[in-house]
């Protein structure tokens, strides 16, 4: 279930957020000697941080290949951007519906710099193109008939297992944009508060576990520098996030901004989905907030309700064809 987050939209503004424009090494070196660290000198990335912001994955295309807009541009996109989201503006009435908008977190503001997309490369800002296998198998998985076999097929995201704003990597969403980092000598830990996901990422090896497979991969961490690196493979089977598969190679990138301020940037590759890598990059603002439970449908009680549906219109599908007959 979201959050309900009384406080308001955190304003992703500032110099030091600015930097978040220029190339990840910049980026990090931008850290000022005020960072919090640890006692064996590592930065201490540890806390609850917010990652909401209205800015889009891709860029949309109307603005080509610009990176930023003007102060009015970006004034002008958000308003246009909330009534869009506005999910009491929705009038469709041949579903059963949705939260209303009380319940979204999602924030109302672009990048403090005004970047028209989260994807970084291909300059673009938009998605490379997708393989062919990966055209087949999107289409396939809109079949309803692939959908409705079993619970073992229904969507990650559907089961409460994986999805929405954790992926790995993480992406932000409607709500619940939060994620709490703990750190020791050996571990890193990525706690989520969407679908209360805990990914552990060992610090002490450099080799990749082939199984037991998990849904979230098998993630192993080391240092450059200041910047955290995690490199993520070997998952369960093809993931929650967008079009990717169990064969995806994640590299997600951690580095202070200041004390209050975390950078955050994942690069996907994963040649069986896409013609090629792509980047993202986008802050993250630290809370004082904790991290709340994430129940999901309680327990999958949802489930069994989606499947009787399923079973309900087959059922009356052949009687209709008995009585035609």
């Amino acid at each position: 279930m979201p959050r309900f987050n009384i406080n308001p939209p955190h304003l992703y503004l500032g110099t030091a957020l600015c930097l978040i424009l220029s190339s990840n090494s910049l980026a990090q070196d931008s850290a000022t000697e005020d960072i919090p660290r640890l006692a064996n000198g590592r930065p201490d990335l540890q806390g609850t941080w917010d990652f909401r912001t209205i800015t889009p994955l891709q860029r949309p295309e109307q603005y080509g290949d610009r990176e930023t807009l003007s102060a009015d541009e970006a004034e002008e996109f958000e308003v246009a951007r909330q009534e869009q989201l506005d999910r009491d503006n929705f009038t469709d009435t041949s579903t059963t519906g949705d939260y209303n908008e009380f319940w979204y977190d999602r924030g109302n503001q672009i990048l403090g710099s005004n970047r028209t997309s989260l994807i970084t490369n291909p300059p673009n800002g938009r998605l490379p193109e997708m393989t062919e296998a990966a055209q087949n198998i999107a289409a396939n998985a809109r079949e309803a008939a692939q959908l409705n076999l079993g619970v073992e097929v229904r969507p990650l995201s559907e089961r409460c297992i994986m999805g929405f704003n954790s992926g790995p990597p993480m992406l932000p969403s409607a709500y619940n944009n939060n994620v709490q980092l703990v750190q020791t000598d050996d571990h890193v830990v990525i706690h989520n508060e969407m679908v209360h996901n805990a990914r552990i990422v060992k610090m002490y090896t450099d080799e990749h576990l082939d199984h037991p497979r998990k849904w979230e991969g098998d993630s192993i961490g080391y240092w450059e520098g200041d910047t955290l690196v995690i490199e993520t493979r070997h998952f369960a089977g093809a993931t929650s996030f967008l079009n990717s598969s169990e064969n995806m190679e994640l590299i997600e990138r951690f580095w202070m901004l200041d004390s209050n301020s975390l950078g955050y940037e994942f690069t996907i590759t994963d040649p069986s989905r896409w013609t090629q890598p792509w980047t993202a990059m986008f802050p993250m603002v630290r809370t004082d907030e904790p991290i709340y439970e994430y129940a999901c449908h309680e327990g999958n009680y949802s489930m069994p309700g989606i499947m009787a549906g399923w079973r309900r219109q087959e059922v009356e599908a052949e009687f209709n064809a008995q009585q035609s007959d």
